[in-house]
């Protein structure tokens, strides 16, 4: 095809796009465009299925709702080229540059190809993406089952309610990416950078995330079921989720429990969540005093300001969990592993047991940490006032400041713990 013979068909595109007289819609499946230049044409609907667009300049292209289905874009320019709804099934778009990019509701899912000569076999075609320049780019509900993006950079880009099950991001750089409601599921960030990526409410079932960077990322209420966070670095990421997320069973005990404390008695029930799965649940500042959390899986829960006075949380996982500044006075964690967990402000001190006419006993109900793993937890200005430490394993834990007086500590070891300014037993 000669640049003239392009010319023409383009031109008489734009009029059949604007619906103007003369016009017809270009037509250029399988059609050799290589290296073409084609920077601000109006491509909308066309037919480039198949189409040879290796290292084309397709920059501020209208391609809007185009059918480039397998069509071959390796190392071409799409920057800020407009792609919104445009068929890319089974693309080739290694080494692509789509920053700036619309991509909005574009399908990049893999395409299947009839052989040719007459033959009955089926190729599947996997959107390939490898290595492109995907910064920026807008993606909102965009659908790329199953493409391969590995080694592409998609800071800063809009993924918001994208289909991206079985997606390959093996060492993308997904920096401030926003994959809010995303479907991530088998995903495979191995390796990936997702600093301060937002990934709230997404699908993240079995996906790998091995070795990937999650540093102040937002994973606030996502599906992380059966997901492989091997060696991954999540400093500083918000890992908590909501209580909408749990099943409807989770969700009526708790608020059976929070109507039992309100109405002191009178009506709902105490909470058993005991052997329950919580983990990463975000109950901050919720009243679950009394309740029964026996065996709980607590790992990395926010609980900050929470109050758990009197509550039965023996034999419970807690590691990573985050109790900062919660009431705990008289609870009972005999046995739990607490490896790392923040108990910093937080009140493990005795109850002074009442009677049913609410008068003081005299009788002092201790908070029971016996036995349990305390390792490298953070217990800065905690009152542990009278609690029972024995056995307790506080190896490398950071006591500054914390109040232990009259606490028991029979056969705790404290090797390595930071006990600066803390008040320890007399005995």
């Amino acid at each position: 095809m000669t640049p003239q013979e392009l010319a023409a068909i383009l031109q008489k595109h734009d009029r059949w796009v604007k619906k103007k007289t003369g016009g017809a819609r270009a037509i250029l499946a399988m059609a050799n465009l290589e290296g073409a230049k084609l920077s601000k044409v109006n491509l909308k609907t066309a037919k480039l299925s198949g189409a040879n667009l290796r290292e084309a300049d397709l920059s501020q292209a209208n391609l809007e709702q185009a059918d480039l289905f397998a069509a071959i874009l390796t190392k071409a320019d799409l920057s800020s080229a407009n792609l919104f709804r445009a068929d890319l099934r089974g693309a080739h778009l290694r080494g692509a540059r789509l920053k700036l990019a619309i991509m909005r509701e574009a399908d990049l899912r893999g395409g299947a190809l009839m052989n040719g000569g007459g033959g009955s076999g089926v190729n599947f075609l996997r959107s390939d993406l490898t290595g492109t320049d995907l910064d920026e780019v807008t993606l909102v509900d965009a659908n790329l089952t199953g493409a391969d993006l590995t080694d592409c950079s998609m800071m800063g880009a809009d993924c918001q309610g994208a289909l991206m099950a079985g997606v390959s991001l093996v060492r993308a750089v997904l920096k401030n990416a926003n994959m809010t409601n995303a479907d991530l599921r088998g995903a495979n960030f191995s390796g990936a950078n997702l600093t301060g990526a937002q990934l709230r409410n997404a699908n993240l079932s079995n996906a790998v995330l091995a070795g990937a960077n999650l540093r102040s990322a937002n994973l606030a209420g996502a599906n992380l079921e059966g997901a492989d966070m091997a060696g991954a670095d999540t400093a500083g990421a918000n890992l908590a989720r909501t209580v909408d997320s749990f099943s409807a069973k989770v969700q009526d005990k708790l608020n059976q429990h929070f109507l039992w404390i309100s109405s002191g008695g009178a009506s709902g029930s105490r909470a058993d969540l005991s052997g329950l799965d919580l983990s990463r649940i975000n109950l901050s500042g919720a009243n679950l005093s009394g309740a029964n959390l026996v065996g709980v899986n607590l790992t990395g829960a926010l609980l900050r300001d929470s109050l758990l006075i009197m509550c039965d949380i023996s034999g419970a996982q807690l590691s990573d969990a985050d109790f900062t500044n919660a009431v705990l006075d008289g609870a009972n964690l005999h046995g739990s592993n607490a490896t790392r967990i923040k108990l910093d402000g937080a009140g493990l001190a005795w109850v002074d047991v009442k009677g049913p006419d609410g008068r003081a006993t005299g009788r002092l109900w201790r908070a029971n940490l016996s036995g349990c793993r305390l390792t490298e937890a953070s217990l800065t200005r905690a009152n542990l006032r009278g609690a029972n430490l024995t056995d307790a394993n506080l190896t490398g834990a950071n006591l500054r400041g914390a109040v232990l007086s009259d606490a028991k500590i029979t056969n705790a070891i404290f090797t390595g713990a930071d006990l600066s300014g803390t008040t320890l037993p007399d005995h």
